[in-house]
């Protein structure tokens, strides 16, 4: 059975008709990356961090530099109890809508970590559907340690895979822009047409898809 919270997402317990959680078990942050671009999968993480290592500087992935990013995402692979990241798709992206797509990459991470969660934290106000207990916190890459640290997970993957797209196909400049909606990005899509990698149910592919035919 999916457990809800019964009241408005983001609320924490306080015994007044807002959610209690005080049971045992292990708590795992949840984030993504990759909501809004044109182009490549949207990226999801989960994470389980160790109370007895913690990992300082942890904070929402997008206030952090990539360099400080990158040092991050190996302190939280080296230091978490156990972390796990997947995607959904550019086909999934076009077939479902980018809100469904992003809800089944994060229930895929969360089925993905090694050590079963008592209670999964996200961050925004939706929840995916999951089988154990789960809040939507908003803001929650800010207030919760173990979402900022799921955000730097999944941004670093993210951007190193558009990192991988500028290389096999560096007239777009996607490592720059990660395939969002730049001006660079759409004179780009103008001139050379969209890659399998675009999402065509995003206005400003469809349009450049349409012109090409």
């Amino acid at each position: 059975m999916v457990s809800r919270p019964a009241v408005a997402p983001g609320s924490r317990g306080n015994g007044q008709g807002r959610l209690v959680w005080s049971g045992p078990g292990l708590l795992a942050g949840v984030d993504e990356a990759g909501r809004g671009p044109l182009a490549g999968p949207v990226v999801a993480a989960a994470v389980i961090l160790d109370d007895r290592r913690p990992i300082a500087g942890l904070a929402d992935s997008k206030k952090l530099s990539a360099s400080r990013r990158e040092v991050l995402y190996d302190d939280i692979r080296a230091h978490a109890l156990c972390c796990s990241v997947a995607m959904a798709s550019v086909e999934e992206i076009d077939r479902l809508n980018i809100l469904q797509a992003t809800m089944l990459a994060m229930q895929r991470a969360v089925k993905g970590l090694r050590l079963r969660p008592g209670m999964v934290l996200v961050d925004g106000n939706r929840l995916p559907m999951l089988d154990v207990l789960a809040e939507a916190i908003v803001k929650g890459d800010d207030k919760v340690p173990a979402i900022s640290a799921a955000s730097i997970l999944a941004k670093v993957t993210r951007d190193r895979m558009m990192g991988d797209l500028d290389l096999a196909h560096p007239g777009y400049g996607f490592a720059a822009h990660k395939g969002y909606g730049t001006a660079t990005h759409l004179r780009a899509l103008a001139k050379l047409g969209p890659l399998p990698e675009h999402r065509r149910s995003f206005a400003p592919v469809a349009t450049a898809w349409l012109s090409r035919r």
